[in-house]
């Protein structure tokens, strides 16, 4: 049985929804709290099983290499005032490697997959956009593993989405149902508005089997004027079973603003640090809206 060892994360955005921070920051490192917003990404990575993950670049981007590289003088530095659980934090990743390749022009999410073809060769393998941070008691990967264990075919995630909403997703066409899985006659990139077949989105997690590579090597123009994955994912699904998988859990949209800020004070709820002291303020304001209304 073919295991799912290896993934892709897509981190070649140029982020123009957060300008003018991310003209020097990469969207990706952003915080949520105290840590960047890519680093939720690489440990749902790891406790799904992954092993080596390929993190594909673009110009200005050297802080997320920099910030899973080992920075041997802080973490000396920590080791000598004995701040252990620090330290800890900062190498939480250590245990699973991490790769780079730069996506030279920004061509769409199709094309920054396909940059990692010769990285995952002919194995299966995961992708996790960074845009979706997924809080679930089993991690939102590991779901989609478990199933491609099961089917041994591709497995796209999804999540219902209101149908006012479904042109800002892929969205799949099920035919029939077995509990959560899906199978599917279509998947459309962003359909317009009042043309979507259902309200089932695709949520930035995938596993795929390495055909998909086929089809990437079309470089397809698509949706906005870009190599898009969802139409790739189509032709794969003409030729082989391409499942959707409705996973548990909670997903949060980091890759706009205000889906950032509600991410920021749901994990900030979750820090117990920080917890009773902000849930006291937002109290507060709650109260001085009532008061001015």
């Amino acid at each position: 049985m073919k295991t799912i060892k290896k993934a892709i994360i897509p981190a070649a955005g140029l982020g123009t929804r957060f300008l003018p921070a991310t003209k020097a920051m990469p969207k990706e490192m952003l915080p949520i709290v105290d840590r960047p917003t890519i680093e939720y990404i690489v440990e749902e990575a790891m406790e799904s099983g992954i092993e080596d993950i390929i993190i594909v670049t673009g110009k200005g981007k050297r802080a997320i290499e920099d910030h899973f590289d080992h920075n041997f003088e802080l973490e000396d530095n920590l080791v000598k005032k004995e701040k252990f659980e620090m330290l800890e934090k900062v190498n939480q990743a250590s245990n699973v490697d991490i790769h780079y390749i730069r996506q030279k022009e920004p061509k769409g999410l199709g094309h920054a997959v396909w940059c990692a073809r010769k990285f995952i060769g002919d194995e299966p393998f995961a992708v996790l956009l960074g845009d979706d941070i997924v809080k679930a008691e089993k991690p939102g990967l590991r779901q989609l593993i478990d199933e491609f264990e099961a089917t041994q075919s591709s497995i796209v995630g999804v999540q219902k989405v209101p149908m006012d909403e479904t042109h800002r997703y892929g969205i799949v066409d099920p035919v029939r149902s077995e509990g959560r899985r899906y199978k599917v006659s279509k998947f459309v990139e962003k359909p317009a508005k009042g043309t979507a077949p259902s309200d089932l989105a695709i949520m930035g997690r995938y596993v795929f089997t390495p055909e998909i590579f086929s089809f990437l090597d079309k470089q397809q123009i698509g949706a906005g004027g870009e190599i898009q994955l969802t139409d790739a994912i189509q032709m794969l699904n003409e030729v082989q079973d391409v499942y959707a998988y409705d996973f548990e859990g909670k997903r949060y949209d980091v890759g706009e603003k205000l889906g950032f800020v509600k991410t920021t004070v749901d994990l900030a709820l979750e820090n117990e640090e920080i917890r009773d002291e902000l849930y006291k303020y937002l109290e507060g304001k709650l109260e001085e809206i009532r008061l001015n209304v």
